[in-house]
């Protein structure tokens, strides 16, 4: 065989690789934690959650978060997930716009975060479900204003969504950060977790194979010579 013909064929072996990982389905893998952390009152240094995971997620195409906080005032909340080379601004003062310092004065969350949820950015849930009062439930999008939170308002835009995580590979270290930006209720961080999809990491057995392939191909070369 001629080594033009030899690269040929390891070309259409790796494409014929290619299109088979292209058609993986996607793969699911869900993690919950439940820190009960005490969100220091008005205070900048908040607290940190960190979880390191191991999944079956190659490749990101979708994430879920959930997120729990009961007690405090939810327009005092700021809170972000970091992953990797990956980073969502998930609240920055639910409700606070250039007229409303404060944001909104109901008492807890216990949502989901999904890049296309149909309710829109939870910086202004009040438009679409106001709590009276209560703990907010539902699918909302992330807040996503990467701004100090003293500065965020309804107008400010969003740069650090979930899609930021897009992919990555959901191995290793998930951390999400809380803080308290206002004086006036204590809150707690009574669980968060995610739900991480994609596409799982190329079969070994498929490398291997192709690898062989061209092992024989450049046997049968060298006793053709």
């Amino acid at each position: 065989m001629k080594p033009t013909m030899l690269v040929k064929t390891l070309f259409a072996a790796a494409a014929l690789l290619a299109v088979n990982e292209g058609r993986a389905q996607s793969v699911t893998n869900t993690y919950s934690f439940t820190p009960a952390l005490l969100i220091p009152d008005n205070n900048l240094n908040g607290v940190a959650d960190a979880h390191t995971v191991v999944s079956d997620v190659f490749n990101l195409s979708q994430l879920i978060v959930t997120l729990a906080i009961s007690g405090g005032f939810n327009g005092d909340f700021y809170a972000y997930l970091a992953h990797d080379t990956g980073f969502a601004v998930l609240l920055n003062r639910a409700g606070r716009t250039g007229a409303n310092d404060l944001g909104y004065a109901d008492s807890g969350f216990d949502v989901i975060f999904a890049e296309t949820s149909t309710n829109g950015d939870i910086h202004n849930y009040q438009a679409v479900f106001n709590p009276a009062g209560g703990s907010l439930t539902g699918t909302w999008q992330p807040d996503g204003r990467d701004i100090f939170p003293t500065n965020a308002v309804d107008t400010t835009p969003r740069t650090a969504t979930l899609a930021d995580f897009y992919g990555l590979n959901a191995n290793g270290e998930w951390r999400l950060y809380v803080a308290d930006l206002s004086s006036g209720g204590i809150g707690t961080l009574t669980g968060w977790g995610i739900t991480a999809i994609g596409v799982p990491e190329p079969a070994t057995w498929s490398l291997l194979a192709l690898a062989a392939a061209g092992f024989g191909l450049h046997r049968k070369m060298r006793t053709r010579r």
